[in-house]
């Protein structure tokens, strides 16, 4: 009976999350360790089909850098990544492109109509969805060309809405098109706080293999929640590197462009997604205006 009640409790604390977020769109960037997984796979898909069913309107994009990193691999095509960025040459795009489209998307679009959810693959080719020209990062002052990398410049969100509001889950490869139709990849965490600021979400989500952003490089110590400017001033300051510097642009564009909350949380937690939303103290690190 112990058992039983606290479970309903659990539910109860739950009810003023979800009457909060009735009807409003939550944008999830699905990756790391969770694709990898089996056990975190059907976790992550259980969550996004309960938040469906619930009235809360789930958009997914997803990465998929170890499988990229797995087919080059077999074509004998070295990895490279400059500012957290994957160097994208010719040949590094069309695998990225087979991957992310035919394998990683329809993957998660089965997994999640299996949990009993109706997903909808898209990339951002289909309809124009991601437009965006060639990027370039700054190494110590200077412009380096990253190859087929792209930098978003619309999001036509159209298709998205008209999907959202209807009973489907639409699930998104980060792959974007230009006005010539040349095709780039595009880092997932970019991707998801473009689309997050396009559909005036209210929440942003960005799984990871991180437990969350720290103080500093040798703390154990996590941020439950920041303001933009202190995220600003751990990035001056060299604390947050590598794959995590796209990870809080993205955060902080979407809540600059209207989003209310961004959630960095660890994906390798079983149920990260409802420990972080539905429940009062939340797991990894909250980003807000």
């Amino acid at each position: 009976m112990e058992t039983l009640i606290r479970k309903a409790e659990i539910l109860i604390e739950a009810l003023p999350y979800i009457q909060k977020l009735y009807g409003k769109t939550v944008v999830i960037k699905y990756g790391g360790n969770a694709m990898i997984s089996e056990e975190l796979k059907n976790s992550v898909m259980e969550d996004i089909t309960l938040l469906k069913f619930i009235g809360v309107n789930p958009v997914i994009v997803h990465g998929g850098g170890p499988d990229i990193s797995k087919a080059l691999k077999l074509h004998n095509v070295e990895s490279k990544f400059i500012n957290g960025l994957r160097v994208t040459d010719e040949q590094t795009m069309e695998v990225a492109q087979m991957v992310l489209v035919g394998k990683t998307n329809k993957e998660i679009v089965s997994l999640l109509n299996c949990k009993g959810g109706k997903a909808i693959g898209f990339s951002g080719i289909d309809g124009r969805l991601i437009e965006c020209e060639k990027y370039k990062t700054t190494v110590n002052g200077e412009d380096i060309d990253i190859g087929f990398v792209g930098k978003i410049t619309k999001i036509n969100t159209k298709m998205l809405e008209l999907v959202t509001r209807d009973e489907y889950i639409p699930v998104i490869a980060p792959i974007g098109v230009d006005k010539d139709g040349q095709s780039y990849n595009i880092n997932a965490d970019t991707v998801a706080g473009a689309v997050a600021a396009a559909l005036k979400a209210e929440k942003m989500m960005l799984l990871t293999d991180v437990e969350g952003i720290k103080y500093s490089k040798d703390s154990e110590e996590v941020i439950y929640e920041a303001a933009i400017e202190e995220i600003h001033k751990l990035l001056n300051d060299g604390i947050i590197t590598g794959g995590m510097i796209p990870k809080v642009l993205g955060c902080i564009e979407a809540l600059e462009q209207g989003v209310n909350r961004t959630h960095i949380i660890d994906g390798r937690i079983p149920h990260c997604i409802l420990l972080e939303i539905f429940t009062n103290k939340g797991i990894g690190t909250m980003i807000r205006k």
